[in-house]
């Protein structure tokens, strides 16, 4: 399997854990193109990253997909529980991590730009999306598991990815049951060996 890669990522971040957390991460390598590189859209038209090329010529597009997909191979316990509540608890935890992570990528693009009205007003917004969702996980954070979930991977490297872009903005004041959770699983193989760069 090939899979685009970037250190900074955290739609990368998340598939490579994932991978490593199904033990198949020595079966990925390196596709070798970036959002910009037109070899790209032959396999990905949104030229967007991740995408994952499997064996079989298949290019795969959006982490929610590719995580999907490594799911469904390697023998580690699966991230994706079967059909049931714990599946739809699994999805709507990596809809709120996507979310946070969606919410923030544009924001630091649109920080760096020149400051009209409609420019300050988007990126309030954005900001609201991603202090909502770390009250909400604050208040569940008891019930997360580490690393068990497809959920809590998105959530970790939604945080990671605040940690990384966003120091001026700390998000661990306010939560600190979000905080401990997190401190756990920051050290477990899967984020410790892809800390974003």
């Amino acid at each position: 399997m090939k899979l685009t890669f970037s250190g900074a990522s955290p739609y990368v971040r998340k598939a490579v854990a994932c991978a490593i957390l199904r033990g198949i991460d020595g079966q990925i390598t390196d596709l070798g193109v970036g959002t910009t590189d037109p070899a790209l859209l032959p396999l990905n038209p949104l030229s967007k990253i991740p995408t994952l090329v499997t064996p079989d010529g298949i290019a795969l597009f959006d982490s929610p997909v590719i995580c999907e997909y490594l799911d469904s191979i390697g023998t580690a316990a699966p991230l994706f529980p079967a059909v049931g509540p714990a599946r739809w608890k699994a999805l709507q935890l990596q809809a709120l991590g996507d979310g946070i992570m969606d919410a923030s990528q544009p924001r630091r693009r649109e920080i760096a730009l020149p400051q009209d009205e409609g420019r300050v007003e988007y990126i309030a917004t954005q900001r609201g999306k991603v202090s909502r969702s770390l009250d909400a996980l604050e208040a569940e954070a008891d019930k997360l598991g580490l690393l068990t979930t497809i959920g809590e991977v998105t959530i970790a490297c939604a945080l990671g990815y605040l940690d990384f872009r966003y120091q001026n903005e700390p998000w661990r004041p306010g939560h600190p049951k979000l905080e401990a959770w997190y401190a756990k699983v920051v050290a477990m193989p899967a984020l410790a060996r892809t800390m974003p760069v």
